[in-house]
C-alpha cells in the first residue's frame, strides 16, 4: 500500500482522459445496488451468495453489478474451491465510502431526520 505522500495533489490540473475515467467511476458509485455492495464489503470478502442476500438482490443481478466494480476495479476477486470472494479493490475505496456517507451525514444530519419524523408524528 503506497503512502499518502507518495500521491500527487488531489488539487493538480485533469486532463480529459483522467476526467473520462474519473466521470466512470463515480458512474458506478450512482446505483444504489452497487453503493450497498461496496458498503457490504467494508468489515471483509464476502461471495456472491452473500452479498446477494445481504442487499436483498438476485445472484444474477449481483453478479452483474461485481462485473461491473471489477472493471473499475473497485472490488477484486479471489477463487477458493467452487466460491469466489470478494473484496474492495484496496483502501482507496473504502475511505471515499466512508467520506460520501461522512458529507451525506453532514447535509442530512440524523437528528434532523429524527426531529422531523417526531413532528410528522405530533400532527398526526
Amino acid at each position: 500500500m503506497p503512502h499518502p505522500a507518495e500521491h500527487k495533489s488531489a488539487a493538480r490540473a485533469i486532463n480529459p482522459s483522467e476526467a473520462v475515467e474519473l466521470a466512470e467511476t463515480l458512474r458506478a458509485l450512482g446505483s444504489a445496488s452497487r453503493l450497498q455492495l461496496l458498503l457490504s464489503l467494508i468489515d471483509h470478502e464476502r461471495t456472491v451468495e452473500q452479498l446477494a442476500a445481504t442487499i436483498g438482490l438476485g445472484q444474477s443481478a449481483t453478479s452483474h453489478h461485481l462485473r461491473i466494480l471489477r472493471a473499475l476495479r473497485l472490488v477484486h476477486a479471489r477463487k477458493q474451491g467452487r466460491y469466489v470472494y470478494y473484496a474492495l479493490h484496496d483502501h482507496h475505496v473504502a475511505d471515499l465510502l466512508a467520506a460520501v456517507r461522512h458529507h451525506h451525514e453532514h447535509v442530512y444530519p440524523p437528528a434532523t431526520d429524527q426531529l422531523q419524523a417526531a413532528l410528522a408524528e405530533e400532527r398526526a
